[in-house]
C-alpha cells in the first residue's frame, strides 16, 4: 500500500501584507494568511474574492467565433429549422446538453432534440451513428458541447448532408480547428478569451449569455441556468478561480434557493434538501448519480436512438415534480449498480497489481481485463491512485477495441505521456491528470511497454511520495463561531482554491471515539487538547488502523480540514481529518 504522508507547511507570506490584511478586513492573522497564500495581497482583491460579481465575468463576445455561433443560431430559431443539441455522456456534457436545449426552448425554439452518444458503441465525442440520426431526423444544426474540437471528419461528414455545425468545447485542439460554422474553445489558439479553464457546460453558458446580450433577453433567464454550471465544474474538476469561481459561487446559490427540478429531485434523493449544498456534496453526491447513467445503461426510448446518458438530460431538463421524481428514481438506481460493480472490479484490479512481480517498485500501473464495464475503468483507475498512488492506466475491451481511462499523480503530465504514445491510438483525449484512450489489442504490449519506459524516464520520484500541503498551524481554541463564518466566505472550495488544511498537534479522544462504517474502516472521535479543553467533533475516513493506539488514549496530530456538520437541523463544526500521526 501507499507510503506514509508527507506533511508539507505552506510558506508564510509576507508578514506585512498578512498584517495590513487581517487589520483592514478585521479578521485573524491566520486567516488573512490565508488570503496571501492564495495570492490575494489587496484589501480590494480581499473584498472581490470575498464578494464575487457577475458583473465581472468577461465579455463572451471575446471568445473567437462567438458572433458567428450567435447569428447561426438567431437564423435557425428564425427560420424554425430543427436543432440537435449534442453532448457527452458525462456530468458536464449533460448538464451543458440541459442548459442550451433549456436556454433555446425558453426563447422561442420549435423543434429541438437532444443526443448523448452511447458510451459502448459509440465512445466519447461526435459519431457518425449520431450524425446519421440528425440526418434522419431533418436536423439543420447541431449545437455539440463539451466535445468536438478534434471532430473534423465528422463535422465534413455532417456538412455533406447539409448539416451545420457549432461547436462548445473546452479540450485542447489539434492541430486542424474543424470546419464548422462556429468553433467557441477558450484554449484555441487564436482565441484571445482571457479566462481558458471554462468546464464545457460554461461555454454554453457564455453562449447563452452572448444571445441574450445581443438580442435584448432578460439576465435572468440566463442566470436562472447557473446550478447547471456549478454542478458541471465540481464534477469536472476544473480549477475555481477566475470566472469559474464567480459561475460556482452563483450557480450554488441557485442550487441552494431554487434548482432547476431536475437537480431538486436529486437533491432529495440524497437526502440533502435541508442541507447547505456545497462543491463537495456535488463531487460525492449529486454528481455520480448524474454520471451513473451514461455508465450503466443503454437504451431507446419511443424508438429513438438515446443513450443511458439521455436518462441524465431528460432528468435535468424535467418541467414538472412527476418526471424528475421518475428520471431521478431510474438515475439513483444506475448509481446504486454502478458501485456494485465498482467495488467489485476494484477488488479484482488490486489483486491483479499486488500479484504482479516487483509491483511495490514499479512507477505506474497498467492492467488489462476484458472482462470489465468501460463505464467504471475511470473510477478504477482513481480507486487504485489512493492505493498505490502512481499513474494508472485500466483498460478493457469494447467492440473489439482494447479502451480505458487513466489518472494521474500531481505533478505528472499523464496526458504527455500518452500523447508519446499516440501512433498506437485509435483515438485518445483527455487532460494533464485524467485521460481516455482506444487502441487495437495487438497494440496493448507496445503501448504498455512504451508508457512505463515514459514514466520512468519522466516521473520525479517526489511525485509518488503523497503529500499534504499544510496551510497554517491551528490551536482548535481558535475555531470559534467568527472563525468559521469567516473561513466559510472563502468558498466554493476546488482546484486552485482548496478547502484549507490546519495542523493541531498533541490532540486526545475525548473517551467516546469508535469505529464507524459498513467496514469499521472510520474513525468517529471528539478531540481535546490542542489549546482547547472542550472537545470538537472529528471524522478521520479509512484511518482505522490508528484505532487501537487513539482509543487506548494514547496521543497524535492532525491535520485537517474545518467543515459544517448538520444533524437533526443543527450546525456543528467538525474536524475532517486527512491524516494522522501517532506521538510515542
Amino acid at each position: 500500500m501507499i507510503a506514509e504522508k508527507k506533511w508539507i507547511l505552506s510558506r508564510e507570506s509576507a508578514s506585512e501584507k498578512t498584517q495590513e490584511l487581517a487589520s483592514g478586513l478585521d479578521i485573524p492573522p491566520v486567516l488573512a494568511n490565508l488570503l496571501t497564500q492564495r495570492g490575494i495581497d489587496s484589501l480590494e482583491a480581499a473584498k472581490r474574492f470575498f464578494n464575487p460579481l457577475l458583473e465581472e465575468l468577461h465579455d463572451p463576445f471575446l471568445m473567437k467565433d462567438m458572433d458567428r455561433a450567435v447569428i447561426r443560431v438567431r437564423e435557425a430559431i428564425e427560420r424554425g429549422e430543427k436543432v440537435m443539441v449534442y453532448g457527452d455522456y458525462d456530468v458536464d456534457g449533460t448538464t451543458a446538453v440541459a442548459l442550451i436545449y433549456t436556454f433555446l426552448s425558453s426563447i422561442g425554439a420549435k423543434n429541438l432534440l437532444f443526443y448523448i452518444p452511447d458510451r459502448y458503441t459509440e465512445g466519447y465525442g461526435i459519431s457518425s451513428r449520431g450524425i446519421d440520426y440528425a440526418a434522419s431526423q431533418n436536423v439543420n444544426l447541431i449545437i455539440a458541447l463539451d466535445c468536438g474540437i478534434k471532430a473534423i471528419d465528422r463535422v465534413d461528414y455532417a456538412a455533406s448532408m447539409g448539416i451545420d455545425f457549432i461547436i462548445c468545447d473546452h479540450h485542447l485542439p489539434g492541430d486542424e480547428i474543424p470546419r464548422a460554422v462556429a468553433v467557441l474553445d477558450p484554449r484555441r489558439t487564436d482565441c484571445g478569451y482571457p479566462f481558458k479553464e471554462l468546464s464545457g457546460c460554461g461555454v454554453g453558458y457564455k453562449l447563452s449569455e452572448a444571445y441574450a446580450r445581443r438580442y435584448n433577453i432578460d439576465k435572468s433567464l440566463v442566470e436562472s441556468l447557473l446550478d447547471y454550471v456549478a454542478v458541471s465544474i465540481a464534477s469536472d474538476i476544473v480549477p475555481l478561480t477566475g470566472e469559474n469561481r464567480i459561475l460556482a459561487y452563483y450557480g450554488l446559490e441557485r442550487l441552494n434557493s431554487n434548482p432547476s427540478k431536475g437537480l431538486g429531485s436529486i437533491i432529495k434523493i440524497c437526502g440533502l434538501e435541508k442541507h447547505r449544498i456545497t462543491i463537495d456534496e456535488i463531487v460525492f453526491k449529486i454528481g455520480p448519480r448524474i454520471n451513473a447513467a451514461g455508465r450503466m445503461v443503454s437504451e431507446s426510448e419511443d424508438g429513438s436512438v438515446i443513450s443511458g446518458g439521455g436518462n441524465a438530460v431528460r432528468l435535468l431538463i424535467s418541467t414538472t415534480e412527476e418526471k424528475a421524481l421518475k428520471y431521478g428514481n431510474i438515475i439513483d438506481t444506475c448509481n446504486t449498480d454502478r458501485k456494485e460493480i465498482d467495488r467489485t472490479i476494484t477488488s479484482e484490479a488490486r489483486r491483479i497489481v499486488e500479484s504482479t512481480p516487483g509491483y511495490e517498485t514499479s512507477k505506474c500501473t497498467v492492467i488489462y481485463n476484458p472482462e470489465w464495464i468501460k463505464g467504471v475503468v475511470g473510477i478504477v483507475a482513481s480507486r487504485l491512485i489512493e492505493s498505490y498512488y502512481r499513474p494508472t492506466v485500466v483498460l478493457t475491451m469494447s467492440n473489439g477495441f482494447i479502451t480505458g481511462s487513466a489518472r494521474s499523480v500531481p505533478g505528472f503530465d499523464l496526458y504527455q505521456a500518452i500523447e508519446s504514445c499516440s501512433d498506437l491510438m485509435e483515438n485518445f483525449g483527455g487532460h494533464t491528470y485524467a485521460a481516455g484512450m482506444t487502441m487495437k489489442p495487438e497494440n496493448l504490449d507496445e503501448f504498455k511497454r512504451r508508457f512505463e519506459a515514459y514514466v520512468e524516464e519522466h516521473i520525479d520520484p517526489e511525485m509518488l511520495i503523497p503529500q499534504i500541503e499544510i496551510d497554517s498551524y491551528l490551536s482548535l481554541d481558535e475555531i470559534t463561531p467568527r472563525f468559521r463564518q469567516i473561513l466559510s466566505r472563502f468558498q466554493p472550495f476546488g482546484p486552485g482554491n482548496p478547502a484549507p488544511t490546519f495542523r493541531t498537534d498533541s490532540v486526545n479522544d475525548y473517551g467516546h471515539g469508535r469505529r464507524v462504517g459498513g467496514s469499521l474502516e472510520h474513525l468517529k472521535m471528539d478531540i481535546v487538547g490542542g489549546g482547547s479543553t472542550s472537545p470538537i467533533s472529528a471524522i478521520a475516513f479509512s484511518q482505522a488502523r490508528h484505532a487501537s493506539h487513539i482509543l487506548d488514549g494514547g496521543s497524535f496530530d492532525i491535520c485537517y480540514s474545518v467543515v459544517e456538520n448538520s444533524y437533526r437541523g443543527e450546525v456543528k463544526p467538525q474536524l475532517r481529518i486527512k491524516d494522522i500521526k501517532q506521538r510515542k
